[in-house]
């Protein structure tokens, strides 16, 4: 059973950066130099603790927000590793909300990349302490002045060497800390500083002072009257600028040949900072926002920020307690439902590894097994005491498949095998399309949306067909029209007759379906009146130009004839319907299609290849800026040309450009187009009646 740590000795800190940075072996090496494991695995052999799941090992990446903790220096680090694969950023929106800290990983050899401008700018978000961690120092071409200047360069912030490289590429051989004048070869303990470097570092060590100084009055005083700091004194400016966000510490390393990762570790435990001492919630009781405090004999509240499925042990529940203690074999209430939970044993989880705990104190992170309606972003909590956590905001899916059930048996289980699947992974969504009846699953990228569909297969046992969705036109009219339409039916006792004249009119964008009657003189009775309506509304869902939803008409029912026998409720719906569609074609039929605001963001010597290709996409480029090396264009463009952009984008400009996308509105589709979509709806209706 592992000991419970004192909320002061606990530290929460989330590894970030693009992918292939080298988190995963960083991760892998923390563990291996703090003890937890005794040999460090590999990315691409699939043996590293972090990355344990199937579709991780084939794709030698992480998919997963992973939770690892070690012991060092009679501390507890809950280390969260998180996919730096762009598709992937849902988990590390979910790892950025229960982190005090982060660690930004960034190549020694390529500097600053996409996905570090991108974390980096989430972080920021959450107002994250954080420090870099420059990897694989040890690489041809590694350069730590030219990563350095990179980071001031393309990411906002006051970077502090807190230590400085001992050799460099296949030189490197480890780290000096400018706190405490102490050399780090390879994984030994500390030791002198080596001669050779005693200028520089005194020089670097000096910057390092006076970036400590300014966090603190009592500190710059006693500063700029001596010229100098005791090692606490620096210590505890750094303490004080780093979780202010005034200073971003950068340290250096090699993570495959385990060099720099012990001086890590002890940076993490003399610099960063403890779980935060408040945080925000809203009172369920009263409604109203209120600071809870870390304290572990406080009133329990425990977020919930990622629910995974075992399939051996059931449903895993990932939690951080910012309140109270959390207790093994114990009842809490879910503030959303109102349900009483019950909590089973508390683990802690090492990749595959459960550590059975006790008790989870304020501050601390866990998992919980088996729990029953708790969903990402819910609230365990103390029954007299009930608090709501803000909701995640996630980005908006880019990419869809189509999904469709390759058995009878599967069609069963599409429902829930879906609901859980985006109940572990909540920037994938599913949903049905009226427009086109098909069932689409959405996430941030194809990379994104194929792991789906794998862990449906893997984990949920559901297999299904997949293919690009139809994109979801609707039908209008641009000018009035009108028609009329008899329906006579004689079948040896009572008849079928009913006669609608009908006048259709364009109506306001968004304005759906208006019905109007100006029959006058009994002409109909107005008893047909809902008979007539029933018949247009059958035709509305599949519109008589090319099968799609029809929208924003009104249609007005002026004349007609009714038989005093023979007229009925069915006879007025089959006319009604007839005279909707005769009308229809007489009014300027047309096809809208949905238009998306798309912002795109590239390094600057991709921007003119991205503006070529939106041309060809028939996008309107809306603006363009300039930050930090990077384009930002902003365009409309519409949804048929984009909707395997995520895939395009990235090999346009080799995985560097990322875009989003929401829908802005309906426009109506050019003539030529127009024409392609219904010959195409012609023919699968043709298709379908042969079958």
């Amino acid at each position: 059973m592992a000991v419970a740590y004192t909320t002061e000795r606990l530290r929460n800190v989330i590894l970030l950066g693009h992918g292939s940075s080298g988190k995963t072996s960083l991760s892998e090496a923390v563990l291996f130099s703090a003890g937890a494991i005794n040999r460090m695995g590999k990315v691409e052999e699939g043996t590293t603790v972090s990355d344990s799941d199937e579709e991780e090992i084939r794709r030698r990446i992480s998919l997963n927000l992973t939770l690892l903790p070690c012991e060092w220096e009679k501390h507890k680090i809950n280390l969260l590793d998180t996919p730096g694969y762009l598709d992937f950023v849902g988990e590390v929106i979910c790892g950025l909300r229960v982190a005090d800290a982060g660690i930004v990983v960034v190549d020694a050899v390529a500097g600053v990349e996409v996905g570090t401008e991108l974390v980096w700018q989430h972080a920021n978000e959450r107002g994250l302490p954080r420090l870099v961690f420059v990897n694989k120092m040890d690489r041809e071409n590694a350069s730590w002045q030219r990563t350095l200047e990179s980071l001031r360069t393309k990411l906002g912030g006051t970077f502090v060497p807190l230590q400085l490289p001992i050799g460099e590429q296949a030189g490197f051989e480890g780290v000096v800390d400018l706190v405490e004048r102490t050399a780090w070869i390879g994984d030994k303990p500390p030791t002198e500083v080596p001669p050779a470097l005693a200028s520089a570092v005194e020089e670097a060590r000096t910057v390092l002072i006076e970036a400590a100084a300014e966090s603190d009055d009592a500190l710059i005083e006693k500063y700029l009257d001596t010229g100098e700091l005791s090692d606490a004194e620096i210590a505890q400016g750094l303490r004080a600028g780093i979780a202010q966000g005034r200073i971003v510490p950068v340290l250096c390393g090699a993570a495959l040949r385990n060099i720099g990762t012990k001086a890590l570790l002890h940076v993490l435990v003399r610099d960063m900072p403890q779980p935060a001492a408040q945080v925000k919630a809203i009172n369920v009781a009263t409604g109203e926002e209120e600071t809870l405090a870390c304290d572990p004999n406080g009133p329990l509240a425990a977020f919930v920020f990622k629910t995974t499925a075992d399939p051996y042990v059931g449903k895993l529940t990932m939690l951080r307690v910012y309140s109270g203690t959390l207790k093994s074999n114990s009842h809490a209430v879910n503030s959303r439902t109102g349900t009483q939970e019950r909590i089973g044993q508390i683990i802690t989880m090492r990749g595959k590894e459960q550590v059975p705990l006790e008790e989870l104190p304020a501050g601390d992170i866990g998992v919980v097994a088996k729990l029953g309606d708790t969903v990402t972003g819910d609230a365990l909590c103390d029954p007299a005491y009930q608090v709501r956590f803000p909701p995640f905001q996630f980005p908006e899916p880019v990419f869809a498949v189509a999904l469709a059930p390759k058995t009878k048996a599967d069609s069963a289980k599409m429902v829930p095998s879906l609901t859980r699947l985006v109940e572990e992974d909540p920037t994938l969504r599913w949903r049905n399309e009226p427009g086109t009846r098909q069932l689409l699953l959405e996430g941030m990228g194809d990379a994104h949306v194929e792991a789906g569909i794998r862990k449906l297969e893997q984990k949920f046992g559901l297999s299904v067909l997949t293919s690009l969705p139809k994109v979801p036109y609707r039908e209008t009219v641009t000018k009035v029209g009108s028609a009329a339409y008899r329906h006579k039916k004689q079948t040896g006792g009572a008849g079928q007759f009913a006669e609608v004249h009908m006048r259709l009119e364009p109506g306001a964008r968004d304005s759906g379906f208006e019905f109007g009657w100006e029959v006058f003189g009994g002409a109909i009775s107005s008893s047909f009146q809902p008979s007539i309506q029933k018949g247009i509304k059958s035709v509305l869902e599949t519109g008589p130009l090319a099968g799609y939803p029809v929208v924003d008409v009104k249609a007005i029912v002026y004349d007609g004839k009714e038989h005093p026998v023979d007229s009925k409720d069915i006879a007025f719906q089959i006319a009604g319907r007839e005279a909707f569609k005769e009308a229809f074609k007489q009014s300027g039929p047309v096809l809208l299609e949905p238009i998306m605001e798309v912002t795109i963001i590239v390094p600057e010597e991709f921007m003119g290849d991205v503006m070529g290709d939106l041309t060809t996409r028939r996008g309107r480029v809306q603006g363009t800026d300039q930050e930090r090396g990077n384009a930002i264009v902003r365009a409309e463009v519409p949804l048929a040309e984009i909707q395997r952009y995520a895939t395009d984008l990235r090999s346009m400009t080799q995985g560097r450009g990322i875009f989003t996308m929401r829908f802005a509105r309906y426009e109506q589709v050019p003539a030529h187009l127009q024409a392609e979509v219904i010959a195409q709806a012609e023919k699968e209706r043709k298709e379908k009646e042969e079958e």
